[in-house]
């Protein structure tokens, strides 16, 4: 590991300083950037620790119903307060699927949403990799491709983002809160995440300095609860990234379809919010006729990037089959199988 200088400053509007300087990281749990460190894919000069920066912990429902993040709360944390599981289920089940138990008591929420692609050529240094040396080459193009990208690819990146939190975040309107060297902004979290384009370095929206101190839900969000479900398809059942995933959501009024959200992983650099599809739903009836519908939409863009052309059939029927699951009513308990096409419902969760 290369070495590197450690700063940890005493407030928000000194760790934004100190991490303004090139070659500057922002350290929090590290369960992703320790790992690129030790393997010589990140290569900072200096990390600025934000794990002791105040007010960054806490989970707060404000006052217009909206319920604000702070970027230190852990996964597990948030994932296990019962209250938000309660109003957005879809996003604890997400925060359950990933990773091991130990993970998610140390990982952080604005550390989830910064996390790297899990791309095998972005962390072998001798790959060529444009994410990773801009200009260098992809590798992944002629390699081992089978569960990259089908949806905002380029011939510079074909890797995918890795987060299932960023999923039903994304479709439920999420906001990113952002302290930087020109003080406080927000974005959409569906603006955060860059498509590659000709420049797959530039993986999000930050400037440098820029650091996430909060996510924020809005007031909409829990009228989702009762019709909301995450559902994941990976190698394994557990610990183990998508391969295609879908976040459903659907407000259901009178036998029909009020409003829907949908987003998908594991199908482009960022988590990919399929608005077509949730207004070919509006206003039909919950069918599978409307669900393989708006699957089609979802989809109709999709193309191969390699050796995966069964990730677009295969993320039509995730998303067909995690709309049914919603439609049918959100469970009372998250399943013990967390997002697992395989779980069955009534399982203890908190």
């Amino acid at each position: 590991m290369k070495q590197f200088d450690y700063v940890r400053p005493a407030t928000v509007a000194e760790a934004v300083a100190a991490a303004a300087q090139p070659g500057t990281m922002y350290l929090a749990a590290g369960t992703n950037l320790l790992d690129l460190m030790k393997g010589n894919v990140s290569r900072p000069d200096r990390l600025v620790d934000v794990t002791h920066l105040d007010g960054l912990d806490r989970i707060e429902r404000l006052a217009d119903g909206s319920l604000r993040i702070g970027a230190l709360v852990s996964n597990a944390d948030l994932a296990h307060d019962v209250e938000f599981a309660k109003a957005y289920p879809v996003v604890a089940e997400a925060l359950l699927s990933g990773a091991s138990a130990q993970l998610r008591n140390a990982a952080t929420v604005g550390g989830n949403l910064l996390q790297r692609t899990r791309c095998a050529y972005f962390y072998d240094t001798a790959s060529r990799c444009n994410k990773r040396e801009a200009g260098s080459g992809c590798d992944a193009r002629e390699g081992e491709n089978r569960a990259h990208a089908v949806l905002g690819w380029s011939e510079s990146c074909i890797a995918t983002h890795p987060s299932d939190f960023c999923v039903p975040l994304v479709a439920l309107d999420a906001v990113v809160e952002i302290e930087g060297r020109g003080g406080r902004r927000e974005i959409a979290l569906d603006d955060l995440h860059r498509l590659p384009a000709n420049t797959p370095e530039r993986e999000s929206a930050l400037e440098p300095g820029d650091l996430i101190v909060g996510v924020r839900l809005p007031a909409a969000a829990p009228g989702f609860a009762a019709h909301a479900r995450y559902l994941k398809v990976r190698e394994r059942t557990s610990y183990a990234f998508a391969i295609v995933s879908a976040a459903a959501a659907l407000r259901i009024e009178n036998g029909k379809v009020a409003e829907a959200r949908l987003a998908l992983g594991g199908v482009a650099a960022k988590p990919w919010r399929a608005r077509a599809a949730e207004d070919v739903l509006r206003g039909v009836a919950p069918t599978v006729d409307a669900f393989q519908e708006a699957a089609w939409r979802a989809l109709v863009d999709a193309k191969p990037s390699g050796d995966n052309a069964y990730k677009i059939e295969l993320a039509r029927r995730i998303v067909v089959r995690a709309l049914t699951l919603a439609a049918a009513g959100t469970p009372a308990r998250i399943p013990a199988l967390p997002a697992s096409p395989f779980a069955s419902s009534g399982a203890i969760h908190v």
